[in-house]
């Protein structure tokens, strides 16, 4: 007979009051209490705690308090990720996420979902589905992500944008439901490759 974690992370129904469950959640609640109430002044604190929390975040991650997290455990971090304040990883599905990906402020992925059914909810009985995201990735700020979804690579998230199906790479997407608007060109590349310029040039004159 499977635990409860185990169907929890296979996508499974499970009830979420579980010995075991419990267990790893006041873990979760005890790191992002005392990551939250961390100050400026203790940058390696904060990685400490960061590093204690999440199944893995790679070099160069970091989140502006306060942040918050079911489980932790079951999210994966890749390098030189930034999140802004009020970022809500709901993870009892697993969330990963790839390298150069940024964050604006009250950015969730929530993996988790409840049946439609109102007698089955009412017992109790939920479940969680992966969410994936790819490299260099931008989410505006008040970003949701649901439940069961992929987001590809070299994409653009609109502010307020709720994503409820998979977003392919190499474009912008918004709205709510979230579509693509439009594909990442090579025009777009030039104009920030001139403005990236523009920067480098006044700061040579200084």
């Amino acid at each position: 007979m499977k635990t409860q974690k185990e169907r929890m992370l296979s996508g499974e129904l499970y009830v979420a009051d579980d010995p075991e469950l419990g267990r790893e959640n006041h873990r979760a609640k005890r790191l992002v209490r005392e990551f939250n109430q961390t100050t400026e002044a203790q940058p390696k604190e904060r990685q400490r705690l960061l590093t204690a929390m999440f199944n893995k975040i790679g070099d160069g991650g970091y989140i502006e308090p306060p942040f918050h997290t079911d489980y932790g455990s079951n999210t994966t971090i890749g390098k030189h990720f930034y999140a802004n304040y009020d970022a809500i990883f709901i993870d009892v599905g697993r969330i990963t996420i790839g390298d150069n990906v940024f964050m604006g402020p009250r950015v969730g992925l929530y993996t988790a979902g409840h049946p439609i059914d109102a007698a089955i909810r009412a017992e109790q009985l939920e479940y969680g589905w992966p969410i994936t995201i790819g490299h260099d990735v931008w989410f505006g700020g008040n970003v949701v992500v649901n439940p069961g979804v992929t987001i590809g690579s070299n994409v653009v998230i609109g502010s307020g944008s709720v994503v409820t199906h998979d977003i392919p790479d190499n474009v912008v997407a918004v709205g709510n439901p979230c579509h693509v608007l439009r594909e990442i060109t090579t025009a777009d590349h030039e104009y920030w490759a001139r403005q990236r310029a523009a920067y480098f040039a006044d700061r040579d004159d200084d």
